[in-house]
């Protein structure tokens, strides 16, 4: 793992000792109280399931020392706090962590959390230690959590699952990984199947975009041939899971690997200056070269947030996310969720 320099230590430090003296933190519930009529011409709860591409702000409390906080180029927000506002909600994070590198409750809704796997164990990659060390929740214990402290779902929420890129990430070559990825995948099954048993009326499901045409992927031996097949296994796994249990019929699935596919084939007509080529999180700024802790002042250009792609070597820029949930929200559309 990359080294995190003394600068920056001292930073999250010092919010850290800030910790100790606050209290509280994101409050209750979200709330889909909002008497105006939102964008999406529905009012809906957003839960959120999945790991870090769907984050929004688990380890805030310390990256904001550095004007970090989410996995994109911060200040920007994740397709979930996106698709949230179009309902008229406000997505906030279930658990954030704290001093002691310990998750800690705090009454939102956005359980999925940076680093977080379907069926792999956390501490088989040593992701970002230094900073929030090996406490992520996978995805079983984040529903499971939101079931002790809510009992079920209910029909006037929408409930967002995206899981498995850490998974196929951390399951080595093919065709050893092969096992490792059909578990993830038909786990994920199992667990949107608990979703929907207790009460999910809206699920979406949304597969893994093409992991082989990230930057981390472009960089790796084989061009991301290997992260390409792995994806593409994860994806049919879970969709034959879920058509065998009966599920498919009871959830919204959402192809992202089709969708960044056409994105990245056509990027300057989405406004994109650069494609999955390149970061805009300038790796020499960036503390320990992750879009958790990237903010303005370590972006490759000014304006990096909206004309890059790919904020580091794997997540999406404040741009991409926003079109891809506005690809979320049309699909969401054409079930008969708002319009």
């Amino acid at each position: 793992m990359r080294g995190i320099n003394d600068t920056v230590r001292a930073a999250i430090f010092a919010v850290a000792l800030s910790l100790l003296t606050a209290c509280g933190g994101h409050g209750g519930d979200s709330s889909n109280s909002s008497p105006a009529t939102p964008a999406g011409g529905i009012n809906l709860q957003i839960v959120s399931f999945g790991d870090s591409l769907s984050d929004v702000g688990t380890y805030a409390p310390l990256a904001s020392a550095v004007g970090g906080g989410r996995f994109t180029t911060n200040p920007g927000q994740v397709w979930s706090q996106n698709v949230a506002q179009y309902y008229g909600d406000t997505l906030k994070a279930a658990y954030t962590i704290d001093i002691t590198h310990k998750l800690t409750a705090q009454g939102g809704l956005g359980y999925s959390e940076g680093g977080a796997t379907v069926a792999t164990p956390a501490n088989q990659s040593d992701f970002l230690t230094a900073v929030i060390g090996n406490v992520e929740m996978p995805v079983n214990q984040q529903v499971s959590s939101y079931l002790a402290a809510h009992g079920s779902f209910n029909a006037n929420q929408l409930v967002l699952v995206w899981a498995g890129a850490n998974d196929v990430l951390r399951a080595g070559q093919l065709p050893a990984a092969a096992p490792t990825v059909q578990t993830a995948a038909n786990t994920l099954a199992q667990i949107i199947g608990q979703i929907v048993q207790n009460g999910g009326a809206h699920v979406v499901v949304v597969n893994l975009p093409n992991v082989g045409l990230s930057p981390t992927g472009l960089a790796s031996s084989d061009g991301g041939a290997n992260l390409t097949q792995l994806s593409q296994l994860f994806n049919d796994t879970l969709n034959s899971a879920l058509q065998t249990a009966g599920l498919q019929a009871k959830v919204i699935q959402v192809d992202a690997y089709t969708w960044l596919n056409g994105i990245i084939a056509n990027f300057q007509a989405n406004g994109f200056a650069v494609s999955n080529t390149g970061q805009a999180c300038d790796p020499k700024k960036t503390p320990d070269n992750t879009s958790l802790l990237c903010s303005p002042p370590t972006y490759a250009t000014s304006n990096a947030d909206q004309t890059y792609m790919f904020a580091d070597d794997l997540h999406p820029t404040t741009h991409l996310h926003s079109l891809f949930a506005q690809f979320v929200e049309q699909q969401l559309a054409k079930s008969g969720l708002g319009h």
